[in-house]
């Protein structure tokens, strides 16, 4: 019996869906609209670093909180990208 010592970084693509809550067939959407970005193993299959489950998260509280699409949802996203760097450099601006 072999034991893993440390977990794996990435999740295949049904273990990422299952993780998420959502159907893989909206994992594949998702990474469509450019929301997720999967990783290409050595096999060639998709897989997802454990740290987009954050993302994912987002994303659905986007979609049902707001009367949008996933594909406005990619907008939003991007907005309050911008947001976030404006804002920081605003924060690194020297005051005169």
């Amino acid at each position: 019996m072999t034991y893993a010592l440390m977990r794996r970084p990435y999740l295949s693509a049904d273990a990422f869906a299952a993780a998420a809550g959502l159907h893989p067939d909206l994992i594949a959407r998702l990474v469509a609209l450019g929301l997720l970005e999967p990783h290409i193993d050595e096999r060639g299959d998709r897989c997802f670093a454990r740290t987009q489950l954050v993302q994912v998260a987002r994303v659905r509280r986007l979609h049902a909180g707001l009367p949008l699409n996933y594909a406005a949802v990619g907008i939003v996203l991007d907005l309050l990208a911008r947001i976030d760097e404006l804002e920081a450099q605003l924060r690194r601006r020297p005051w005169t």
